[in-house]
């Protein structure tokens, strides 16, 4: 059976999602990446089955998505197939107020039972 994490098919457009990220998804990798956060690791635009998140956290369990529309069916779906937790914010939570953003964040990680 096929690993339905990153699936190969999906290689090319994860790469371009992350080679075109929009301003908001930058500013908030800039303070997620390389464990900056309780030592926990985020990777960018990763696939779970047909599906692409914007961050995903595999020690945590947790997708963090930032758009201004939300996907409430794909949601559903990875939530409940995959025991995955959303953090969704805007692109205006962002960049108007990352501290607010990363500050959620660190709360769900030093709430995760370790």
């Amino acid at each position: 059976m096929r690993s339905p994490y990153n699936p190969h098919f999906q290689k090319s457009r994860r790469q371009h999602l992350r080679n075109e990220s929009t301003s908001a998804e930058q500013i908030l990798w800039k303070h997620i990446s390389h464990k900056q956060l309780e030592g926990k690791k985020f990777r960018r635009q990763y696939g779970i089955n047909n599906f692409i998140v914007d961050f995903y956290s595999t020690e945590l369990r947790l997708a963090i998505e930032i758009d201004g529309d939300s996907h409430f069916e794909r949601e559903e779906y990875i939530s409940k197939s995959h025991n995955i937790k959303f953090l969704r914010f805007t692109n205006a939570d962002v960049m108007h107020n990352i501290s607010g953003v990363v500050g959620t964040i660190l709360d769900y990680i030093k709430s995760y039972p370790s």
